[in-house]
């Protein structure tokens, strides 16, 4: 589909996209980017079922019945995307550089606004990056985020569970945590919400994010 652009910001919606074929595509977009040749641009996309390790990851926590897993120089440690899961790509010129810290924690600031615009009482967890559920049902996480920064412009991005299939996550330790589990929207709501259903919330909530610090 053709890009289109809110506040200087092209949206580009791709639907089901291997993850080898987007991370290229990204990496192509980024040098664009930093290079003044195109806007700052956000991707949204579902991937087919993947593995992905981040640059943190430890041996322990990979799959042990020798399931594939693309390492990628995101930071962060070993996650799970698939169909069901909203995964957003921002690929912005920060107007601070190195202010990886404060872009994660807008990302958040907008994940947790559309979650609770559906009624999910969604919250940061200080200690680890991405957006939570905390209550008497314990720890459990809804959206993944991670971030790389090269040349001052963001790559790879968030991980929304919209209605996945939890049980890939059984093969792994998501994020390195043993002690939290991880939910659905559709999960905690009770109901089957689709990917066309939240993202356009996602997207008004992630505008108003980047555009604070985008350059």
């Amino acid at each position: 589909m053709s890009p289109t652009a809110t506040a200087g910001i092209a949206l580009k919606r791709q639907g089901l996209v291997d993850y080898e074929t987007a991370w290229a595509s990204q990496r192509k977009i980024h040098e664009e980017v930093a290079a003044g040749l195109r806007p700052n641009t956000l991707i949204l996309l579902e991937h087919p079922s993947v593995y992905t390790a981040g640059r943190r990851t430890e041996d322990h926590e990979r799959p042990m019945d020798g399931t594939p897993v693309i390492n990628v120089d995101r930071g962060g440690k070993l996650t799970w995307h698939g169909p069901g899961q909203l995964v957003g790509y921002p690929i912005i010129k920060l107007r601070q550089r190195n202010e990886v810290v404060g872009f994660v924690r807008e990302i958040e600031t907008a994940l947790i606004a559309a979650c609770q615009e559906l009624g999910i009482e969604a919250v940061r967890y200080c200690e680890r990056s991405g957006v939570w559920l905390r209550d008497a049902n314990g720890d459990r996480k809804i959206a993944a985020i991670g971030i790389r920064v090269a040349k001052g412009v963001t790559m790879h991005g968030f991980a929304l569970n919209v209605n996945p299939d939890l049980s890939a996550f059984n093969a792994i330790i998501p994020c390195g945590f043993t002690d939290s589990g991880v939910t659905s929207i559709s999960q905690e709501l009770g109901r089957d919400v689709t990917i066309e259903e939240i993202s356009p919330i996602v997207e008004k909530y992630l505008y108003e994010a980047l555009a604070r610090v985008a350059d």
